[in-house]
C-alpha cells in the first residue's frame, strides 16, 4: 500500500510552488503520486486509464481522485481528507477533478500539472470545462525535487538495498553446474520476498554466452561449469526501487575473468571517490572512463544513474550529463563489460551522497573478487 505521507516532500512542494508561482500541483503519474501521498495505487501502474490523481495546493491541502475499485485501498491507508472517488466505466475522472478544483477555488489559478504523462483527450477536457485556469508543465518540478531524497526515503532505500543485496547473494551460493537459470529465479524471487521487499521488477539472470545481453530474464538454459552467471534484481518496497547486480563464475576463473572483474572494481571505488557534493556528473564520467578504457572495449554511455521511485533518474553519470551532484541523492553505479559472442561482467551497487562523499547503501557481499559459486 505505501509509506506513511512524508510532510517533508509536502514542504518541498510548496516551495516549490512559490518559487514558480503556482497556486497547486497535480500528479498523475504512479511515481508522483506515490511520491506525494505516499500511497501505492496497485492497477494504477498495470491499467493507465485508472487514473490515482492527488493534488497539493499552495497552502499543503491534499485531495485525490481515485477509481471505485481502489478506494479501500487509500481509505485504509489513511492521511487524505480529500477524496474524490469515480466509477469506472460512467464516470470520467477529470469531472471528478475538475470538481475537486473548483471547490478548492482554483478554477481560475496557475496550476502545474505532468504534461508529459496526462492523455491529450483528458488535458482538453480540463482545458474545455476550466478556462479560466492556466495549467502549465510541471514534469521537471517533480523530477528536480525526486532526486535529492528525505531522511525517511534515504532510510527506506537503506533497506531495501540491502534486502535486495542479500537475496542475491544468498541466491548465488546455491548456484551449481546442472542447474537451470529457471531455478536460480525461483530461488531469487523466493528470497527477495522472505528478506522483506514487497514486490520486484526486471530480474536478470544470464549464464554463459548470455550473460552478454543485457536485460534477458531467465530461462531454462542449463548452468555449466566456466560459465559466468550475471544476476540482477531491482527489489520494491513502498513504491521504491534498490537495484543490484553481482557476477559469479562456476567454479575458477580465467586469467581473463580475473583481469576484466579487477578493472570493474578499480572503477567502482574510483568512482566512489569521486561521488561528492558538487561533482560534476560528466566530469565523473570522463574519469570513469579513462580507467574503463585500459580494458579495451566498448563503454556505456554512463557509468550510474539516480534511482527511487523508478528504475532510472536523473542525475545520469554519463557522456551528456549537466548536472551536480547533491547531498541527499541515490545512485545506482554499474561498471561492465558485454564482449560480443562471449559473456558479460557487471558489478550494479546502491550509492548515497553523503556530505562530504558517499555512503555504500548495498553491503552485503564482498564483490572485489568474483564470486566463486558451484
Amino acid at each position: 500500500m505505501g509509506a506513511k505521507m512524508n510532510p517533508e516532500i509536502i514542504v518541498r512542494q510548496r516551495k516549490a510552488m512559490a518559487e514558480r508561482g503556482l497556486d497547486a500541483l497535480i500528479s498523475m503519474s504512479p511515481e508522483n503520486v506515490t511520491y506525494t501521498t505516499g500511497i501505492v495505487v496497485p492497477s494504477q501502474s498495470l491499467m493507465r486509464w485508472r487514473h490515482a490523481i492527488a493534488v497539493v495546493t499552495a497552502d499543503g491541502e491534499i485531495t485525490m481522485v481515485v477509481i471505485d475499485m481502489e478506494e479501500t485501498t487509500v481509505r485504509a491507508h489513511g492521511g487524505i481528507k480529500g477524496l474524490r472517488v469515480y466509477r469506472e466505466f460512467t464516470e470520467d475522472p477529470m469531472d471528478k477533478l475538475c470538481e475537486a478544483l473548483r471547490d478548492l477555488k482554483l478554477e481560475r489559478a496557475k496550476i502545474g500539472i505532468e504534461m508529459e504523462y496526462i492523455p491529450g483527450k483528458d488535458l482538453a477536457t480540463l482545458r474545455q470545462k476550466l478556462p479560466g485556469a492556466v495549467l502549465v508543465a510541471a514534469d521537471v518540478i517533480f523530477q528536480e525535487l525526486r532526486q535529492v531524497k528525505s531522511r525517511e526515503e534515504l532510510d527506506l532505500l537503506r533497506g531495501l538495498s540491502k534486502i535486495t543485496d542479500k537475496a542475491i547473494c544468498d541466491t548465488l551460493k546455491h548456484a551449481r553446474a546442472g542447474m537451470t537459470e529457471m531455478d536460480l529465479a525461483g530461488l531469487l524471487v523466493g528470497g527477495i520476498f522472505a528478506a522483506g521487499a514487497e514486490q520486484f521488477k526486471l530480474m536478470i539472470i544470464a549464464s554463459g554466452e548470455r550473460s552478454r545481453f543485457p536485460n534477458v530474464g531467465p530461462t531454462q538454459r542449463v548452468i555449466q561449469t566456466g560459465d559466468i552467471i550475471r544476476m540482477e534484481i531491482f527489489g520494491v518496497k513502498s513504491g521504491y526501487h534498490a537495484g543490484v547486480c553481482r557476477t559469479a563464475v562456476v567454479g575458477s576463473p580465467t586469467p581473463e575473468q580475473e583481469k576484466i572483474w579487477g578493472n570493474l572494481i578499480q572503477c567502482k571505488y574510483l568512482v566512489m571517490d569521486l561521488i561528492k557534493p558538487g561533482a560534476g556528473c560528466k566530469d565523473i564520467y570522463l574519469k570513469f572512463l579513462k580507467k574503463f578504457s585500459e580494458l579495451g572495449f566498448e563503454p556505456i554511455s554512463f557509468v550510474g544513474h539516480g534511482i527511487g521511485l523508478f528504475l532510472h533518474e536523473e542525475p545520469y553519470l554519463g557522456r551528456y550529463a549537466s548536472k551536480s551532484l547533491e547531498e541527499g541523492m541515490v545512485l545506482a553505479i554499474e561498471p561492465l563489460v558485454f564482449i560480443p559472442e562471449r559473456m558479460g561482467l557487471q558489478n550494479k551497487d546502491m550509492i548515497a551522497v553523503t556530505k562530504n562523499g558517499c555512503e555504500l547503501l548495498s553491503d552485503y557481499t564482498p564483490t572485489d573478487r568474483l564470486i566463486r559459486v558451484g
